[in-house]
């Protein structure tokens, strides 16, 4: 189809109550086979050895190449509104102990 039929054309996109909430990921694993991409959306309490796998996506090896260039360019408009994200020292994973002094 050619792009000026595309921009005639609308799509409807419907969110449910329950999906529109969200879920909560301080941890994503993403693996590969030759024909997709599967990403774990991982949350990870402190001081708990378990996590959990609260959402899983399976996208097709262009999907995963088109979401990749839609972060990128949503992380460097988050910036430039915003200002640079810090991820210098931080480790792989999240700590184990989140701070428990009780501060608001």
């Amino acid at each position: 189809m050619s792009d000026d039929k595309q921009k005639g054309k609308k799509l409807n996109i419907e969110l449910s109550e329950e999906i529109a909430e969200g879920i909560y990921s301080n941890l994503a694993v993403i693996s590969h086979s030759g024909s997709e991409f599967v990403v774990d959306f991982i949350r990870m309490m402190p001081n708990n050895p378990k996590a959990k796998v609260k959402s899983r996506i399976i996208l097709t090896p262009q999907h995963a190449k088109r979401l990749m260039k839609a972060m990128a360019e949503n992380i460097s408009r988050f910036e430039k509104q915003f200002g640079p994200i810090s991820d210098a020292n931080e480790p792989a994973l999240p700590p184990m102990s989140f701070n428990t002094k009780g501060q608001a």
